[in-house]
């Protein structure tokens, strides 16, 4: 009979660790579940915007017109990019069909062993019923030994039944733990696989797109550029507008050169003094020296008409002798007077 109690206690001990590990497993495995599933999305919404990012790039290569090799590199690298998403969506789909699902069959699990534990609990009850029926039978009729047997019985029946359905459970609750374990350690090892998968495949592609960008040719793209905004006529046009521009300074520095020049203007005024309209006094002094010399010339000849005069006086007063004039005389005494 204690034996009976002791073994009850037991099996009773046992459902409630048994049904403590289930809700654990069932309440942690849910939240793993919600997390990889949340994880799952959030790769494909990714990939979803990888795709609009790469379909972006491609047209604005479509669009862009004056960059050769920016066009060229960046629609290689929006491919890579493409191809990366296609790695992500396989990411996914795998991330779907071993991660997600595993952990949401624990549900199900879960779900299957407690009833199975109900099970249980339901024939320790019974035999727990049995064990107090027979206590109860012997006190209020200790010599009914037909009453006695019945029930005896019967808590046998549900002492076999409870230890039968304690064993299943034992044996339901190790697959339970022995598959919870390696499933556990499957999903963990797949997640790790698929990650590994896609990014050293990642790793690959963007390596790749990364050298694409590197041979974009800025200097020459730019060049390319300049001579379409700077085409042949704007140049000349601006050659002209330097040259005008360096002109108009030329010329407003002129004036500042004279007045740092006084000493050049004086020299070139006195060397030409007709052509530069300077020198007048040297005019005057000239002018005045030629009316000297006119004064001269009419004193001379004054004289020589009084000379003449007096000539004629004397004549009057002594005649002459008829005779020819020596003309070599007249002509020394011209020249004699002239020298005078």
């Amino acid at each position: 009979m204690n034996q009976d109690r002791s073994d009850h206690h037991k099996n009773e001990h046992q459902a409630k660790f048994i049904q403590e590990r289930v809700n654990t497993v069932e309440k942690h495995f849910g939240q793993l579940c919600d997390s990889f599933s949340s994880y799952t999305r959030k790769s494909a919404r990714v990939r979803d915007k990888g795709d609009q990012l790469s379909k972006d790039l491609i047209a604005y290569t479509n669009a862009e017109k004056y960059n050769p090799s920016l066009v060229r590199c960046v629609s290689e690298f929006a491919t890579n990019l493409g191809t990366v998403q296609d790695y992500r969506d396989a990411q996914v789909q795998r991330l779907e069909a071993k991660v997600v699902q595993p952990l949401s069959n624990y549900g199900m699990k879960c779900k299957q062993t407690k009833n199975d534990l109900k099970g249980a609990f339901s024939a320790t009850d019974r035999e727990k019923n049995a064990v107090k029926k027979l206590t109860k039978v012997q006190q209020k009729s200790p010599g009914d030994r037909h009453q006695i047997n019945t029930v005896t019985n019967e808590l046998q029946k549900a002492s076999v039944l409870a230890s039968k359905t304690t064993r299943n459970l034992e044996e339901h609750i190790e697959k339970f733990e022995m598959e919870k374990l390696e499933d556990m350690k499957r999903v963990l090892q797949d997640f790790v696989k698929v990650e590994m998968v896609f990014h050293a495949k990642a790793l690959e592609i963007f390596t790749q797109g990364f050298h694409d960008l590197s041979a974009i040719n800025t200097e020459e793209d730019l060049k390319d550029f300049k001579a379409k905004l700077r085409p042949p006529n704007s140049a000349a046009r601006m050659t002209m507008a330097r040259s005008a521009s360096y002109s108009s300074l030329e010329s407003s520095q002129m004036p500042t050169n004279q007045t740092q020049r006084p000493s050049s203007a004086k020299a070139s005024t006195t060397s030409r003094p007709i052509q530069n309209g300077t020198g007048v006094g040297d005019l005057e002094d000239d002018d005045d020296e030629e009316e000297d010399d006119e004064d001269d010339d009419e004193e001379d000849d004054d004289d020589d008409d009084d000379d003449d005069d007096d000539d004629d006086e004397m004549e009057l007063e002594t005649p002459r002798p008829a005779v020819h004039t020596n003309p070599k005389t007249t002509s020394v005494r011209q020249v004699t007077v002239k020298s005078h």
